[in-house]
């Protein structure tokens, strides 16, 4: 696995290692030494897999206080632009985002730790999204992020009139108002 540090401090991309050929494809998608050795020690406890059709976007979503969540994330089907913003209070990154194109053809994964917030838009027709976390989902401390907050200066991919977003996605705070 080849495993890049990126510009915001604690987002990793891990790019496996494919091994292809007429019958189609091989990988290891997670091996906790290698991981533990590059990028440190988080006990995942969950994997979580989603379906969703073009346009829509989950997120930006947090969990806050002791409930929040490390993320590893990937895209088994289709095409997902992810993104994670830092909302860590001391970051000399915070309200910065980083996104990149996750598909199931690149096989790349993210991680994202504690102290980001997280979401994705589907680029293709119907994409299928797997992630590890390492917390216990708590409806009482999870909080959502407005994406089209101006204060994040998002530039999605997509026109933004096409992008579809769920009644909580759409009620979402603004990053000024966050607390982690």
């Amino acid at each position: 696995m080849n495993f890049i540090q990126l510009n915001i401090q604690g987002l990793w991309l891990i790019e496996p290692e494919v091994f292809a050929d007429s019958r189609g494809y091989f990988m290891e998608a997670w091996k906790k030494d290698e991981f533990e050795r590059t990028v440190g020690k988080v006990d995942f406890i969950q994997d979580n897999e989603s379906k969703s059709s073009f346009g829509v976007f989950r997120g930006l979503h947090y969990q806050e206080g002791d409930s929040g969540q490390a993320k590893l994330v990937r895209v088994i089907c289709g095409k997902v632009w992810d993104m994670a913003v830092d909302i860590r209070n001391n970051s000399p990154t915070f309200g910065q985002y980083f996104a990149i194109e996750l598909s199931g053809e690149n096989h790349r994964q993210f991680f994202i730790p504690r102290g980001f917030a997280h979401g994705f838009l589907v680029l293709s027709d119907t994409a299928v999204f797997s992630y590890k976390v390492d917390n216990a989902y708590s409806p009482s401390t999870e909080r959502t992020i407005n994406c089209f907050d101006p204060e994040l200066a998002i530039r999605f991919p997509i026109d933004r009139e096409v992008i579809i977003l769920s009644g909580k996605d759409k009620e979402g705070m603004l990053l000024r108002d966050v607390t982690i």
